[in-house]
């Protein structure tokens, strides 16, 4: 009985010990910094946003606006964004493939929508890349009836801005790690 006691209390005790050591190592990555140094929000709120390069009025064009205000909603929450030392650049594709297709109407009655996105963070004093990265968005929706066309439409933009928005999230994940860590 009292051994059992003793090792409850010596792993309490190296538990308490190794909590100890670590308390100081840990920092939330948005909390302000007590040294003088930029936060991570003053970070992201110096990337600039361009806009994504797809023809005018074309499906694309509306989803490369929806990317980029989700991104600038993630950077910069309600403010405008400060002035820049980096600019984001991104590039995008889009693909369309049906899943489930009716025998009787030879109509798709499940479709799944993708993103796939390249993004190049530069830094604006030198011009110099500094992070390169890859993500992409896979969705899928259902179209009820096959025969209605204006719930079908509406279903892929829904499917579009869903996929919009977890390229945004992805992104932003991103550029956090980079300006927490530095890589």
């Amino acid at each position: 009985m009292l051994s059992a006691r003793f090792r409850i209390a010596a792993r309490l005790l190296a538990v308490a010990a190794l909590a100890a050591l670590t308390a100081a190592c840990f920092q939330p990555m948005y909390a302000e910094r007590g040294d003088g140094t930029p936060g991570l929000r003053e970070k992201l709120m110096g990337v600039e946003l361009p806009q994504i390069n797809k023809p005018n009025a074309s499906r694309d064009a509306r989803i490369g606006v929806e990317v980029r205000n989700a991104l600038a909603f993630k950077l910069y929450g309600t403010a405008t964004g400060m002035p820049p030392t980096h600019r984001l650049d991104i590039r995008f594709n889009s693909t369309r493939s049906s899943l489930i297709v009716d025998p009787n109407t030879g109509l798709p009655s499940t479709e799944n929508y993708g993103i796939d996105c390249q993004y190049n963070l530069v830094e604006v004093v030198s011009g110099k890349s500094v992070m390169t990265g890859t993500t992409f968005a896979r969705v899928s929706y259902d179209m009820p009836g096959s025969y209605q066309r204006f719930s079908r439409n509406r279903a892929l933009r829904d499917a579009e801005d869903r996929a919009a928005n977890e390229i945004a999230e992805n992104i932003n994940t991103r550029l956090a790690a980079f300006f927490t860590a530095g890589t």
